[in-house]
């Protein structure tokens, strides 16, 4: 009989586990959850108090047969899921299907996978907490309800196979509401001046910068004028201590955060890399808001700190958690082992290593010590000033190990350097200004990381749910992760020097973007039709409140069907009355004004297969005589239903365009689907990003054509003249045979797949399709879900 059996959540941590408990201990893993809610019904019982109804999925029998087995033959299991909810809800899911015993079942937690740490869990014990447990079933029974009432009213008012959710919903809205305040922002000009001044040595250089910005041009040019003559002098000089402390070490969002902007990880990916970490022992649990430290990790710290830098750099700080949801583990995301330098792993694993390491250490070292000085240089007969602001290292201390990242790009720029020395009253001799006009900069789109930050601040989600959010809204394709080509523009700057003002235009690229969160038009529409139709739910309070309660219910202090009672008896009547409304147009419909050339309005609207332009509406089909479709053109890739204008609509009714013949077949360029293509002898070829279809030529036309035809060639193996149909092909993994619309994989035992007669292929082909179809079906669903 097996003395002990513990069960986790996933093998990598059941391998790791095991190196510390002996042969008397048994690990095992769960694989994630082993139930949950049946995935394509609502499964819960409105009627008994929302009792969820739950199901162990298909793919996940066997396993909890063999658990099961394995309980039987148990003296004690050991439920040792994850510290948080869903890990806590893992245990109680475990608890109910395998059938276990209160008197020989323990549950255990850790918020690192170290041989103290599980031991110390062995030790101490606990039951399920079942508060924590209803506070996840909340979630999950809301999420549900939410998703299953709300989906199918975007299916019927504004496209099949929609969907919405509580916490993406919302964190949609984010994206738009940022997206529509840089379409409708305003840049204003203004002149930066600055001057570059000799001291009395005649080759020394001090920079300035004027105190003040100025707006007019014709101002610029009146100050200049007044410096000519201008006398520049030292005016005061100030200089003070400067104290910079450290950062606290990670949770969950400023890991995502830094991590985006230091290693270029996405959130998802930085989660994945931490949960390898987490699971090889390396450091604490990754899910977490909490900043504390355990008395050991600070003692540790503090050893590694002396060691490595001196006594004078350390500094013992306890850092305390501000959010009262601090609920998701109690401690900082830390190293396991913060004497341990290096680990062995991949170079991502490593590279989130040292982040981590480098942040916790910093935490605990001294403030870095700074000398900042001001010098004001003051214009003989004018009330501005010149002022030059420098700092000096004086003690490094914490910069000695980490510098923190920041997503503000003016605050980049600003760079202070060392000043060099003065005195009092110098008289200087000035030698350039220039005014460069700089223009006021648009709110900044998101990046993964900085929608992480906005959540965190406004309490939408907690941080087992960032990732997943963000996630969820680019793979519903509400939001792209997307780069935006800038415009250019021009700007003014204006010199002064050696008494002659000069003034210049040059040209600079404005609004580009890299890897930003950018809303499709769908995402714009399902967020406008929330936004009309359900308020409450899009309200952000009303979003960080569910998440209060969600801590309440954890915390034992409300009873968790009681809240979704109140929830669903204000929700479900607005969803019978948005059902019940009918609509003259369709949702996300907009008209742009009249088609000159037929005098039918022009709408844009979400289409079947995305954003469409419309000229005219569809008549009644039983009036043959006025029976007549509209005309619909796909949108461009840049353009959005919420901007585009009528000329810009219209000109899409250009295509499809003939741009000429070539071989003696037509050559079309058009709009398909899959975006701008170039049709010619029955072969479509994608147009690329820095050619028009509007404007394309035939001689671009007929290089696209001919690398096509060239790329075709190199891809084929071999054709057969009794059967057109079929070829051998050059695939990305390997040779295949096409054949009517359908590819068939080559045996691996066929050394040469171009020495196929056509008979061996035809035998290939009738061997695959004797294969039992329900073989394929399972394939191509389980490509589905990943």
């Amino acid at each position: 009989m097996q003395k002990n059996l513990v069960i986790v959540e996933s093998p990598a941590k059941a391998k790791t586990i095991e190196k510390f408990l002996g042969k008397d201990y048994k690990v095992m893993s769960s694989y994630g959850h082993i139930r949950d809610l049946k995935a394509k019904e609502f499964s819960i019982d409105i009627e008994h108090n929302y009792a969820p109804e739950y199901a162990v999925p298909t793919d996940k029998r066997k396993l909890v047969s063999e658990l099961k087995n394995e309980v039987q033959t148990a003296e004690t299991v050991w439920l040792a899921s994850d510290e948080d909810r869903e890990g806590e809800a893992i245990s109680w899911h475990l608890y109910e299907t395998l059938g276990l015993k209160p008197e020989n079942t323990r549950r255990i937690v850790f918020h690192e996978i170290t041989k103290n740490a599980i031991l110390h869990a062995i030790e101490t014990p606990r039951n399920i907490n079942i508060d924590i447990v209803n506070a996840q079933q909340a979630r999950r029974v809301l999420d549900r309800i939410v998703g299953f009432e709300l989906s199918p009213v975007l299916w019927k008012k504004v496209k099949p196979a929609l969907s919405a959710g509580r916490v993406q919903s919302v964190s949609v809205r984010l994206i738009v509401e940022r997206e529509r305040e840089i379409n409708e922002f305003t840049s204003e000009a203004a002149f930066r001046v600055t001057a570059n001044f000799l001291l009395p040595d005649g080759t020394t250089l001090l920079k300035a910068e004027l105190n003040k910005r100025i707006k007019e041009k014709a101002a610029v040019i009146a100050f200049l004028e007044s410096c000519k003559e201008a006398a520049f002098s030292i005016e005061d000089i100030t200089t003070k201590p400067v104290r910079k402390s450290p950062a606290p070490p990670f949770t969950t969002s400023t890991l995502q955060q830094e991590a985006a902007r230091k290693l270029g990880f996405s959130v998802a990916q930085t989660m994945s890399v931490a949960q390898r970490l987490y699971e090889a022992g390396f450091i604490t649990y990754m899910r977490t808001d909490s900043v504390n430290l355990s008395e050991s990790a600070l003692e540790a710290a503090g050893e590694a700190i002396v060691k490595e830098y001196g006594a004078k750099y350390h500094k013992l700080r306890r850092y305390h958690t501000k959010s009262k949801g601090a609920q998701e583990a109690h401690e900082a995301i830390r190293p396991a082992y913060l004497e341990q330098a290096e680990i062995s792993g991949t170079a991502q694993e490593k590279r989130l290593y040292d982040l981590i390491r480098k942040r916790t250490i910093a935490g605990q070292m001294a403030d870095a010590e700074l000398e900042r000085t001001t010098i004001s240089i003051a214009i003989s007969g004018n009330t501005e000033k010149f002022m030059a602001t420098g700092e000096v290292i004086v003690f490094d201390g914490f910069l000695q190990v980490y510098h923190e990242s920041s997503d503000d790009e003016s605050e980049k720029e600003q760079g202070n350097g060392i000043l060099p020395a003065v005195n009092l009253h110098d008289i200087l001799h000035m030698q350039q200004i220039e005014a460069v006009e700089r223009f006021t900069q648009r709110p900044p789109r998101y990046t993964e990381a900085s929608l992480v930050r906005r959540m965190e601040e406004l309490g939408i989600g907690r941080p087992s749910t960032y990732a997943p959010t963000i996630q969820t809204i680019q793979h519903r394709e509400y939001v792209v992760k997307s780069d935006k080509e800038g415009v250019k523009r021009s700007y003014c700057i204006i010199t002064l020097s050696e008494k002659v003002i000069k003034e210049r235009k040059e040209e600079e690229v404005t609004g580009a973007d890299r890897n930003k969160l950018i809303p499709t038009d769908v995402g714009t529409v399902v967020n406008n039709f929330l936004m009309g139709n359900f308020p409450a739910v899009m309200d952000y309070n009303f979003t960080a409140g569910i998440e209060k309660e969600f801590d309440a219910i954890a915390e034992g202090e409300l009873i968790w069907t009681e809240a979704i009672d109140k929830f669903y008896k204000v929700f479900h009547p607005i969803v019978d009355s948005v059902n019940a409304l009918r609509t003259e147009h369709k949702v996300g419909e907009r008209e742009l004004g009249t088609d000159p050339k037929s005098g039918k309005p022009v709408f844009v609207k979400i289409g079947r297969f995305g954003p469409v332009a419309q000229i005219g509406l569809a008549t009644n089909p039983d009036d043959k005589k006025a029976a007549e479709k509209p005309q619909f053109a796909s949108l461009m890739k840049g353009q959005s239903i919420e901007t585009i204008t009528l000329a810009e609509a219209l000109k899409l009714f250009d295509l499809p365009r003939t741009v000429g013949e070539y071989g003696g077949e037509t050559v079309t360029a058009a709009i398909g689907r899959f975006g701008p293509f170039i049709r010619h002898n029955g072969k479509f070829v994608s147009i690329p990003k820095h050619l028009n279809p509007h404007t394309i030529t035939l001689e671009e036309s007929v290089a696209l054509i001919e690398d096509k035809i060239k790329a075709d060639g190199e891809r084929l193996i071999k054709k057969f003249e009794e059967e057109p149909e079929l070829e051998i092909l050059k695939g990305r993994y390997g040779p295949y045979i096409a054949f009517q619309k359908k590819n068939y994989k080559i045996p691996k035992a066929v050394a040469e797949p171009s020495a196929l007669t056509l008979e061996e292929v035809r035998q290939i082909i009738a061997d695959a399709d004797k294969e039992p179809a329900k073989k394929t079906v399972r394939k191509t669903a389980a490509r589905k879900t990943k």
